[in-house]
């Protein structure tokens, strides 16, 4: 599996560790602040992107002397920071994309994220998207079938509807089951439930399903 980690400026306590995603061909594109934060764990990006506005002309010289890459936007852009570099990580054609730094700090850069996450979730099929933090596995799934190792590290799986109603949602390994349930924009049933299997299945027909595994610590 090809892995392609963009990290970005929100508060440095919410970079994930990101040791489990450290291979050979693994593409590091950091975003902003997110290209420093990179580089104090010691991972040199192979890009760095965003209009830079987080950072001192002192610390984009570092970040310049550091990435061979760059790509520096004009301030005023549609696109945000992150999704200018999701789109630099999609041309390196990765089965994963993990997204991380994009939690924390305000609310409205974590919805604009959850939103990304969808529209590109939607529009990519073939790549797996997901944010990441110290507590959080963050994920949108289209229909069919998906299995989830159980993670001691997140005890806690909860499933929201994410656009179009979701029809013959089921779960099996899971404390709670489900057979051919629906989930609607804001219905909250499906809140903390807990892996028990090994392996947990996830399936439904209809819809965009968001997935939070979580932890209380």
């Amino acid at each position: 599996m090809k892995y392609a980690i963009v990290c970005a400026a929100g508060p440095i306590e919410e970079v994930v560790d990101l040791a489990e995603y450290d291979q050979e061909d693994t593409v590091y594109i950091g975003v902003d602040r997110g290209a420093l934060y990179l580089l104090e764990k010691g991972i040199q990006p192979n890009e760095a992107v965003g209009d830079f506005d987080s950072v001192t002309e002192e610390q984009f010289k570092q970040i310049n002397s550091n990435v061979e890459i760059i790509h520096r936007a004009n301030e005023d852009k549609d696109e945000t920071d992150t999704e200018l570099a999701v789109q630099r990580a999609l041309a390196y054609q990765p089965d994963y994309i993990i997204l991380t730094g994009v939690t924390g700090g305000r609310l409205d850069h974590l919805q604009s994220a959850l939103h990304l996450l969808y529209r590109m979730q939607a529009g990519n099929p073939k790549v797996k998207f997901k944010i990441h933090n110290t507590t959080n596995d963050i994920r949108v799934m289209l229909p069919g079938v998906r299995r989830v190792k159980k993670d001691s590290r997140f005890p806690y799986t909860s499933f929201f509807s994410f656009g179009p109603i979701v029809t013959g949602l089921t779960l099996t390994g899971f404390k709670y089951e489900t057979v051919n349930e629906r989930l609607e924009m804001g219905v909250t049933r499906f809140t903390s439930n807990e892996t028990v299997a090994d392996v947990c299945t996830i399936s439904f027909r209809e819809g965009i399903c968001l997935m939070v595994r979580s932890s209380d610590s």
